[in-house]
């Protein structure tokens, strides 16, 4: 093939190049994975989005978003309606520009059987990737959330009736995939204005399961909570008790001041503790430079910790776009991007001396 000459070259086919920055390397990788039997795999895509497949090969996404944050300075500062200036009383607009790649390419996305949202905020539900789905999925996968996000695809112009409605109660089967619909604690959403819905009273409380959701997904070989953007509640000790927890996904973040908005480090910890899981993975302070966070830190905390409080958990430190097969993961506390050169040496060396490096 020629190279390009620099004529040749615009903004356009630059974009086209480098963007998504991992092209469709993980979409192949799921693909072309056949997950053993007896384990699943997890993908992390970034912020709260993962990628959740079994051993009878069904693909489950959850919060799957491939947006960005801010991308100019020339931008108004925020409304009083906004939900950073009603909780701090500001309006300077936050710096969260994007931090991380885009690790997946939704458009190369052929075989799904559901998304699934957990609540309305749009670092979790995306027009491009239903636009994505819609257009390229086999099939007539479900969308599956609560009200408000399934009134926000609608309105984005997804059929109604690939949609589903689901409220803390609710289960759904999906092949051999059981989903069982359980409480939010996420208390940001609930001063977060809804597109979809009337406005209400600053002096009242909006519906919560409305809103948002976690979910309980049970597969043969385990089960995952995704708990979206829930901040520390005591109630986990309910769903704890109730449920038996392999794997729990927790939004954490380094809080700005004047914000509570994701759990800490001890929050994960306690939260782990009270959801009784086997291991706790930290997500969400990958993705905005304004509240970045380091999960090592909960894992040195739980070091700490562990052996005077009895912990019966693992954390994991996770990375974007990086695979996590349960059980086989279930202690490893720290993930690694592959390294590769395993071929090393099996064809003759080709430099100018034997020691060269």
């Amino acid at each position: 093939m020629a190279e390009k000459n620099v004529t040749e070259v615009t903004r356009d086919t630059w974009m086209h190049e480098v963007f998504p920055e991992w092209g469709t390397w993980l979409n192949e990788e799921i693909d072309q994975t056949q997950v053993a039997q007896g384990t699943f795999d997890l993908w992390w895509l970034a912020n709260m989005g993962v990628w959740l497949k079994t051993d009878q090969q069904t693909n489950i996404a959850v919060d799957l978003w491939c947006g960005s944050g801010k991308r100019t300075h020339d931008v108004p500062d925020m409304g009083d309606r906004h939900q950073w200036s009603r909780l701090t009383g500001g309006r300077h607009i936050q710096p969260n520009l994007r931090a991380v790649p885009m690790v997946i390419d939704p458009f190369a996305i052929r075989h799904l059987d559901a998304l699934l949202v957990t609540h309305i905020h749009h670092d979790h539900i995306d027009l491009n990737v239903a636009a994505a789905l819609l257009q390229n999925v086999e099939g007539d996968m479900p969308f599956i959330g609560p009200k408000y996000v399934v009134d926000q695809w609608v309105a984005w112009g997804v059929p109604k009736d690939r949609c589903i409605v689901v409220k803390p109660g609710d289960v759904l089967h999906i092949k051999d995939v059981e989903i069982d619909v359980v409480d939010s604690f996420d208390k940001t959403v609930l001063i977060t204005d809804s597109p979809c819905e009337p406005a209400i009273p600053d002096d009242q409380i909006p519906d919560m399961d409305e809103r948002a959701v976690n979910f309980l997904i049970k597969t043969d070989a385990g089960t995952v909570y995704h708990a979206g953007d829930s901040h520390l509640a005591t109630l986990m000790a309910e769903h704890g008790k109730r449920f038996d927890i392999d794997v729990a996904l927790l939004a954490y973040a380094e809080n700005p001041i004047s914000v509570t908005d994701k759990m800490s480090s001890s929050d994960v910890l306690r939260a782990a503790e009270m959801l009784d899981c086997k291991v706790v993975i930290p997500l969400h302070w990958d993705v905005w430079t304004n509240m970045m966070a380091d999960p090592k830190e909960v894992v040195d905390l739980w070091r700490y910790r562990k052996d005077e409080l009895g912990y019966g958990f693992y954390p994991y430190a996770w990375q974007p776009g990086g695979r996590f097969t349960y059980p086989a993961d279930a202690h490893a506390l720290r993930y690694h991007y592959e390294r590769g050169f395993d071929d090393h040496h099996t064809h003759p060396i080709n430099v100018p001396y034997r020691a060269f490096l």
